[in-house]
């Protein structure tokens, strides 16, 4: 199709871009200003509009006077503290292993890759089994090594740490194929020139792999931090924020409020919140990636 002088041009590309515009407002730009409006009202879907009172910043002042606020939180930063290391060094064995030519190799990728696609509900069915503190998998192979295991899901200090595992467990192939792209995507001059030099393996794999795949797991730190400030299927499906709290978050509490309680406006504010602290924490390791992160591969 030609089109000819730019006024056409100008209103051949709105045509174009008309259905991605009313997309992202439709679904994107709308709801973010519907849930700020809601943060400062008091509002049940259940009740008439009529009802609908504007309460200003005391859904935000209820929230961090919230007695389980801290421990939210600290759920949360717990949370991230066990996943990003586990799911992150796991990733980066299967990469290398995944970066050699062996047999079977199609094979086991498609192995690492079923987790990903798989379903939480079917992942928490099967975890729920392993993490059995009775008859799961699990504590069988801990007692086969002396080792009492405890009782994963209902115990306090436990059920994070098996929330962990099975997180873990499914994300990992999803990551591994991330850094593995970016291994193959390193000059093997490096490699010849250091082996040329006599570097061992793990010199070549410390002082030149890294560095240089540095920027890509800059980016999954970054992705996981957010996500796992909003970590809810693994928890709602696996502990539903049991036992007793010990693994309640923030995002738990927005969907109790909002679809349990029918609170919307306080969950908008919870939510608002939490993005808040997400920034946050995004910005602070923009400022520190500095310090560790090689650009110049």
């Amino acid at each position: 199709m030609y089109i000819g002088n730019k006024q056409q041009k100008r209103r051949a590309l709105m045509i174009f871009l008309l259905p991605s515009t009313l997309g992202l407002i439709i679904f994107f730009l709308l709801p973010i200003f519907s849930s700020f409006t809601l943060s400062f009202l008091e509002y049940d879907p259940l009740k008439p509009v009529s009802a609908i009172k504007f309460v200003g910043l005391s859904n935000f002042s209820k929230y961090l006077a919230t007695n389980d606020l801290s421990d939210q939180y600290r759920h949360v930063l717990y949370y991230m503290v066990l996943y990003i290391p586990l799911v992150l060094l796991a990733a980066l064995v299967e990469a290398v292993v995944l970066a050699k030519d062996f047999r079977m190799k199609k094979f086991y990728k498609i192995l690492l890759y079923i987790p990903v696609i798989s379903s939480w509900v079917a992942v928490a069915l099967i975890w729920r089994w392993l993490l059995n503190g009775k008859y799961g998998l699990i504590n069988h192979m801990l007692e086969a090594i002396g080792i009492a295991g405890p009782n994963w899901l209902t115990s306090k200090d436990w059920a994070m740490p098996g929330v962990v595992l099975a997180a873990a467990w499914k994300d990992a192939g999803y990551y591994a194929l991330i850094l593995l792209a970016a291994m193959k995507s390193i000059n093997t001059n490096y490699y010849e020139a250091a082996e040329i030099d006599g570097a061992s393996r793990w010199v070549r794999f410390s002082r030149i792999t890294i560095p240089l795949i540095s920027p890509t797991i800059f980016l999954l730190i970054v992705v996981n931090v957010i996500n796992g400030f909003q970590v809810f299927e693994s928890i709602f499906i696996m502990t539903e924020g049991g036992p007793a709290g010990a693994t309640r978050v923030p995002v738990e509490q927005i969907y109790r409020n909002a679809f349990t309680y029918y609170n919307m406006g306080y969950a908008a504010a919870i939510s608002w919140m939490l993005f808040l602290v997400i920034a946050a924490a995004t910005f602070v390791q923009f400022r520190v990636q500095k310090r560790w992160v090689n650009y110049e591969g």
